[in-house]
């Protein structure tokens, strides 16, 4: 099967047109990674909330079921540095394929074999470091089969799924530890991680890596994809190990001014809204509010992400989306500043829903930070995106935590909010409303 070339960056006559998320769901190659992408998701979200409780189960031990928990997000970013690379020089569905048969033999030996704590916790950590790879690997997929405003809707299906698998993965490992107990869960968990590879190794169309596809010699695997000797974006590598070029690589879309500007803004706003999400437990037992509201409250973000989205896709166009990134970003932060006067169960839940849909602002600044990116080392480039999401999707509880700790949970969460309308504020300094195109990236700071 024949695969379309790379989408040029900035390329104006795709990105003008406008599409449907049928549309893209119509591409059977991006609708297979969509697929198996949700039950990948909800087999890691199933995976590590039961490993945490099979930690406090077997310890007792609060300390250690939370660093279950975050074991399987914080060494992401550590991923991305030091293997990155990998999502460029090696076939993209060997990387995917890979990638899911390690998960579901992790959640099946946590599942079988009575690990000692410190053994489970490498595992788990061990998932969590080559993630970046796979999932920077299927976002090269994305950007390849999908141009103009078809990869904007294929990034926002991919996010959307995300959410919503990881949330319906942490319900059902909740119902099946209750029912089945935490190894079947795990079981189930590892299954679904195997139908994922399965499927992606039989109906996927091979692809080769970056270096194959440009010089037909095979050697992907001597020398990092898009970065010079001296580890700047654009180049051609020399030779060098994984770790060597993800660093370079990592390094040089760092100190792009373009590329750096545009992570931050991807970065912090989710950060600080997730350190409000982590406050909510806590803000409705002090506030006295009835048994399970707080359930009703983490479910207002995701709701309001998915169904600003899906606003923002269906009703407005490429260029109205791309002017709304500021105000969208604003609408994320204004209405948890509101927190700050303590509201009741439905204001508060109003207020979630509300910075859940400024979610959106993210699908205005998709097409501006594919275009911001070389041509190859894309893979490497998403990884980074994506791990550095989840890392400080991490410490953003932590931090603001320690705020609620002296502050009250209502002040933190208005703290969280003014966080964002700061990046707010900060986006209009260096971006023009509007932009379509943008320089690759230089490897110049």
């Amino acid at each position: 099967m024949t695969t379309a070339p790379p989408p040029s960056p900035g390329r104006p006559a795709t990105a003008a047109r406008r599409t449907t998320y049928r549309a893209v769901l119509a591409e059977p190659r991006f609708r297979l990674l969509f697929l198996t992408r949700v039950l990948g998701v909800t087999a890691g979200s199933l995976r590590i909330t039961t490993f945490s409780v099979l930690v406090f189960t077997g310890t007792g031990s609060v300390l250690l079921s939370t660093v279950a928990f975050g074991a399987g997000f914080l060494p992401q970013l550590f991923g991305s540095l030091f293997f990155g690379s990998l999502a460029d020089r090696l076939p993209p569905r060997a990387v995917i394929a890979c990638g899911y048969l390690l998960e579901g033999a992790v959640a099946a030996l946590l599942g079988l074999v009575r690990l000692p704590t410190a053994a489970g916790l490498a595992l788990v950590a061990l998932v969590a470091l080559a993630a970046p790879v796979s999932t920077g690997a299927s976002a090269r997929l994305i950007a390849r089969w999908l141009t103009g405003d078809a990869y904007v809707f294929g990034r926002a299906l991919n996010n959307m799924a995300s959410s919503g698998a990881q949330l319906f993965g942490l319900a059902l490992g909740g119902a099946v530890v209750e029912t089945l107990g935490p190894r079947e869960a795990l079981a189930i968990g590892a299954a679904l991680n195997l139908l994922c590879a399965v499927a992606v190794r039989l109906r996927m169309p091979q692809v080769p890596a970056e270096r194959e596809a440009r010089d037909g010699t095979g050697g992907g695997t001597s020398g990092g994809p898009g970065f010079d000797a001296s580890g700047n974006a654009g180049g051609d590598a020399g030779e060098g190990g994984a770790v060597r070029t993800s660093l370079r690589g990592g390094g040089a879309l760092l100190r792009d001014h373009a590329v750096r500007r545009l992570l931050l803004a991807q970065w912090l706003p989710s950060a600080c809204v997730a350190g409000a999400e982590g406050l909510i437990v806590a803000y409705a037992g002090t506030r006295g509010f009835p048994a399970g509201s707080y359930a009703v409250l983490l479910a207002c973000l995701p709701v309001g992400m998915l169904l600003g989205d899906l606003f923002a896709g269906r009703l407005l166009r490429p260029s109205v989306r791309e002017r709304l990134v500021v105000p969208l970003i604003a609408l994320m932060g204004l209405p948890l500043v509101g927190f700050a006067a303590q509201p009741g169960r439905t204001v508060s839940a109003v207020l979630l829903l509300l910075t859940g849909c400024g979610f959106a602002y993210g699908l205005g600044l998709q097409r501006e930070f594919l275009a911001a990116l070389p041509e190859h080392g894309q893979g490497l480039a998403f990884g980074l995106l994506g791990s550095g999401t989840m890392t400080l999707q991490g410490i953003g509880p932590v931090c603001f935590g320690a705020v609620a700790a002296v502050g009250g949970t209502g002040g933190a969460m208005a703290l969280a909010g003014a966080g964002v309308l700061l990046t707010a504020v900060w986006v209009p300094t260096w971006r023009r409303a509007g932009r379509t195109a943008v320089s690759p990236v230089s490897g110049t700071s």
